[in-house]
Formats: structure tokens, C-alpha cells, sequence
């Protein structure tokens, strides 16, 4: 039907005849002759329309935006002084000597190329208008691109792709599981898997050695705005490799991936950093390195004041009392500073304490705050002195539990780095290390794992079984400004071992093999050292493309609320097919009008 793509033609071809195809971007009727601007997945060209082929004029004429058209015509220089610079046919346009609609259109629900912002949900509602935009057909160019480029790397790195079975067990990895009923097995059902780990370590023990695969991935998670129900993650396992090689060979990767596709350079070698270092210094596991704020611990200078709202949690062996200079940051007014204390209550902070320095040489006199009354001038002196603070600055503080301090501080930190444009740079890679194996839950009463219970610590079992509460484990997460793009460990290849982390986590062993039988059995056969990474797809496009949100580099989306507006989506099946599975469906509490 066409003989090239509208957004390639430039100046090799003029004088030929061409033969396009594609929607009407935009029609302009300027003085008795007509212009089409067609646009195709290529890209955009000029189309002119001159009376003198009646015809072809009217039906010109007759065309509206999104109309699909097939045209012939010659390839010629554009008039002086009308050459485009920014389209790539902005040198040349095609003078229209047939035109054949194939398709007429409606008028799209919302302007395709506009400034006008679309609620999300009439764009996830008309996904293939959105779609046709340029802004996202060369976002899903660069997914492509990207896909392409990783696959190309491990290929040549001997990895083989592997694809694992979506219809699976239930098990547990942080989130609840998408569950699917079987009809040849009455009452038992199958589910989605939340990722391929226990899959990709079996590949390990069957000999594989090196293996990949661009999988989907299934997660009921609660409503998070990054998240989403179903994301591509690509999977990645090695055997008789340690994490620094492991890391190493990912991180070149990675680094390749920013280059080639969009020029790129991350560096080398990628900074590491503790785990215990990065809620130290940045309050998070992901700190956005291009943010030049610090936490800064200042319990020992306030254990001794009566200012209970510090000296309580100084003196807590699970509190935490920080300061963060805010360069010029004085210049805040108490509004602002206000909004900045609802902020942080998000997260649990009961408010947020603050000092603007005035004038340091003055001592306590020279700053400005409710709470400078409440400690002594010379540890105001000790502070000031620690956070490097100069005059005309800002120093927020937080005091409370740790864990409430370290995200309620962090996130500040982000918000107020990205408000205030103190970002040093335009990308910051840095590797995660040192995690805890285990976290204590309050409210369980008992230890969950922070990453996975198939992550192996770097302790023996004795030192485990000893002070779980402090092990450490081999796992590293891959950061980018603040993102984390990727996630893995060396894995437990010791039956032992394995059943030591489970009891740990108060799985039994009998539920242990019932969940998990077939992994211990395998780990008694010879299973290898064996570690690996997963990296967000979704995220990675996201970060390269610039866009905002997942959702915007993912061809169908689901909403926030885990919806899919296109197809109406989650929705009712008919009771045959409840039947034929053996379901019946229950109302659930306080929800009496609504099923199940």
C-alpha cells in the first residue's frame, strides 16, 4: 500500500513518487491550498493539495484530524523560507496528486498533540488514541530499543532465555498473590507468579548456569501510585558467581543500556554504599545521590536537655534525633515551613522542628526558632557546628521513633532537594549493600525477611541461629536518582541453611514442606552457588524516557486503583462458569451491595 514511511523522507528523495500512508495529523486550508500534515509511526510529513486536480482537492478538503489516508505524490523542496527545522521532512514536502481514505474518525475524545492536560483515566479509557501521541510512541520505542539492547548483552554474555510457567504455586514474597481457580483440580487453584525466583534457582540447580527472561509479573498489592498489578521485570540468574562479579557484569550492562540508547555516560565503577551508611546519611535503601542534603545524628548532643520532644527519643535505643541544614533555606517563610510540617506528618512525624541562622557570630541570639529556649547555648553551638550550618540558613529536625525519623526525614530531604533545585546532577547510579537479613514485626511478633526467605547471609549458621536480629545478607539493589531499578542476592544453596531462615521466620517444618518440599529436595542434589537481579523494565524505561510515571511507558496500564478503564476491567463472570469451577460467591462485610 505505501512505498516509504512519512518520517523518513528528506532530501535523497526528491523528485520521486511516493506512496504514503497514515492519519491525519493536522489540515490546514491557507488560501486555496490545502495541507495535510500525515503522520505515521515514523513520524510527520507535509502534504499539498493544489486545486488544479479538483478531485483529489475536494476530497482534501472533506478530511478531518485522524481520518486514515493513502496518498501518491512527488517529493519536492519546500518554498524559501518555510523549511521546519524541528521535523525531520521539515526540508521537503510531497505535492498531493491522489488521495484515497481509508478509514474515516470521530473526533478524538481528547487533542492528540496539545498542551491541555487529560485526566489519566480518559487516556487509559481511550489507550489507543493516547497511544497514537508522539510523546508515546517514542516512549515505546525506547521500551523496544531497551528491550532489544539487554537481550543482546546477555546474549552475547551466554545467557539462555528461559520462559517459566505463569500458572503456579502460591508463595509468600511480600505480596498478596493473584489466585487462579483450576477446573480439573476441584477446590484447588494455581497462581500467578509474584516473580520467577524459586523457578530460576531450580534452573541453577539443573545446570543452566546463566539464564534470563523478560517476564511479566503479578503482584495484589495495596494502592501505591508506582506500582502496578502486573510489570515486566527482567529476570536474571548466574551460577558459580559471587555478588561482586555478579554486580560487575550487571552493571556494565546497565551502563551500556544508558549509552548506546540515550548517550548516557553513568560512570565507572558505580559508587557502593552500606545499607546501615544510606539511612544514615539519606534516611532511605534508595537515597537520590543528586541531592546534596544529609541526616545528621545529634542524639548525644541532646540526651542531656530538658527538651523532652528530643532528649525522649535521644535516649530510646530505637529512636532517633537528626538535623538537616537547608542551604538558604532561611529565606522559607512559615507558610512554607508550615506545608513542609504537614509533609512530614504523612509519614508519622508529630511536626517538624526548625532554626534559621541569622547570624552564627551572635551565638543563640543569632537564631530564630520556638525551640532554641529549650537547650543550652552551647549545645546549640555543638549543632550548629555539626551540620556545617552558615548564615542565612535552614536546619530542620527530626526526633522520634528511627524508622519514623529515617522515612519522614528522607522523604523531606527528595522533596525539598527537587522543590528547591539543589540537584548536583542529572544522574546518579550507586549499588546498596549489607542489607539485614531480617526485620522485627511489632504487630506478627516476629522477624519477615527484607528481601526474600531465599537470600543467603553472610554469617555461618551458628553466628544466624545466634543473632538473627543482626545478620547481614548478600544482597544489592541497584539505585538510580532516588529509584531502585533493581533488586538481587546471592542465593541459600544449602538445605540447612534454608530450613535455619524459614524456622527463623516462623515457618514450620512442616509448612516448610508442604510450601516448599520440592526446593529443599533440590538443594540436597548438588545445587551450586547460585545468585541473581531483577531489574524493573518499567522503570528503567520510565527513568530513561523521562516520563513521570510507569504508567506512561506501558503500553496497557492498569489504574491506581488496579483497573483497567479500556476493557472495564476487573468484571463479573456468569454463573456457569462459577458453577463449572465449584464457586460461589459471598458478599463481603459492609459491603452488601456489592459481590465479591
Amino acid at each position: 500500500m505505501r512505498s516509504h514511511k512519512c518520517g523518513e523522507l528528506n532530501t535523497q528523495h526528491l523528485g520521486q513518487t511516493v506512496a504514503l500512508c497514515g492519519w491525519v495529523h493536522r489540515r490546514r486550508d491557507h488560501g486555496g491550498v490545502i495541507f495535510i500534515d500525515l503522520r505515521d509511526r515514523a513520524g510527520l510529513v507535509q502534504v499539498v493539495f493544489d486545486p488544479d486536480l479538483s478531485d483529489s482537492f475536494a476530497i482534501a478538503e472533506s478530511v478531518r484530524s485522524e481520518y486514515v489516508l493513502r496518498i501518491e505524490g512527488v517529493v519536492r523542496d519546500r518554498p524559501e523560507g518555510t523549511h521546519n527545522a524541528n521535523m525531520f521532512t521539515g526540508q521537503i514536502e510531497v505535492l498531493g496528486k491522489h488521495i484515497e481514505v481509508l478509514n474515516e474518525s470521530e473526533t478524538p475524545p481528547f487533542p492528540l498533540e496539545s498542551e491541555i492536560e487529560v485526566n489519566e483515566e480518559t487516556r487509559l479509557r481511550f489507550r489507543y488514541i493516547d497511544l497514537r501521541r508522539t510523546v508515546m510512541q517514542q516512549r515505546m520505542k525506547v521500551r523496544r530499543d531497551v528491550t532489544r539492547h539487554l537481550r543482546q548483552y546477555l546474549d552475547d554474555n551466554e545467557f539462555f532465555e528461559i520462559e517459566t510457567p505463569y500458572l503456579t504455586k502460591a508463595t509468600p514474597e511480600g505480596a498478596r498473590d493473584y489466585i487462579v481457580p483450576s477446573r480439573t483440580h476441584p477446590n484447588a487453584f494455581f497462581a500467578l507468579p509474584q516473580s520467577p525466583q524459586l523457578y530460576k534457582q531450580l534452573l541453577m540447580v539443573a545446570g543452566m548456569e546463566r539464564y534470563y527472561q523478560v517476564v511479566r509479573c503479578f503482584r495484589d498489592e495495596d494502592l501505591r501510585a508506582d506500582r502496578q498489578p502486573e510489570f515486566t521485570q527482567l529476570d536474571i540468574e548466574t551460577s558459580f558467581m559471587n555478588e561482586q562479579q555478579i554486580m560487575a557484569i550487571m552493571e556494565e550492562m546497565i551502563r551500556r543500556l544508558f549509552k548506546d540508547i540515550i548517550n548516557v555516560d553513568l560512570g565507572d565503577p558505580f559508587p557502593v554504599m552500606s545499607h546501615a551508611e544510606a539511612m544514615r546519611r539519606y534516611g532511605s535503601d534508595r537515597p537520590d545521590l543528586r541531592i546534596p542534603l544529609e541526616l545528621v545524628d545529634i542524639a548525644d548532643e541532646m540526651r542531656e536537655v530538658d527538651f523532652k520532644v528530643f532528649s525522649g527519643p535521644a535516649n530510646d535505643p530505637h529512636g532517633r534525633v537528626v538535623a538537616m541544614r537547608v542551604p538558604e533555606g532561611g529565606e522559607m517563610s512559615r507558610s512554607v515551613i508550615d506545608e513542609l510540617s504537614k509533609f512530614v506528618g504523612i509519614y508519622g512525624a508529630k511536626g517538624l522542628a526548625y532554626i534559621k541562622v541569622n547570624d552564627l557570630a551572635a551565638g543563640a541570639e543569632g537564631l530564630q526558632s520556638p525551640i532554641v529556649k529549650f537547650a543550652p547555648d552551647e549545645v546549640w553551638a555543638k549543632v550548629m557546628a555539626k551540620v556545617g550550618a552558615q548564615n542565612g540558613d535552614l536546619v530542620f529536625f527530626g526526633a522520634d521513633k528511627a524508622d519514623i525519623v529515617n522515612e519522614a526525614m528522607g522523604a523531606l530531604r527528595v522533596k525539598l532537594g527537587l522543590d528547591r533545585n539543589l540537584l548536583t546532577g542529572d544522574w546518579k547510579p550507586l549499588w546498596v549493600v549489607d542489607f539485614p537479613m531480617f526485620a522485627w514485626d511489632d504487630k506478627a511478633q516476629r522477624y519477615t525477611a527484607i528481601h526474600h526467605p531465599f537470600t543467603a547471609p553472610s554469617c555461618s549458621v551458628e553466628e544466624l541461629k545466634a543473632d538473627p536480629g543482626h545478620a547481614l545478607s548478600r544482597a544489592y539493589d541497584l539505585v538510580l536518582n532516588g529509584t531502585e531499578v533493581g533488586g538481587g542476592s546471592i542465593r541459600i544453596n544449602r538445605t540447612e541453611m534454608q530450613q535455619i531462615v524459614f524456622a527463623i521466620l516462623g515457618i514450620g517444618h512442616e509448612e516448610a514442606r508442604e510450601k516448599f518440599g520440592f526446593l529443599l529436595d533440590a538443594l540436597k542434589y548438588g545445587a551450586p552457588p547460585h545468585g541473581g537481579i531483577a531489574f524493573g523494565l518499567d522503570r528503567l524505561v520510565m527513568l530513561m524516557t523521562g516520563a513521570s510515571s510507569i504508567r506512561d511507558v506501558i503500553a496497557f496500564p492498569k489504574t491506581q486503583t488496579a483497573a483497567c478503564p479500556l476493557f472495564n476491567a476487573p468484571a463479573l463472570v456468569s454463573d456457569e462458569q462459577l458453577k463449572e469451577l465449584g464457586i460461589r460467591l459471598r458478599k463481603p462485610a459492609g459491603k452488601e451491595d456489592k459481590q465479591d
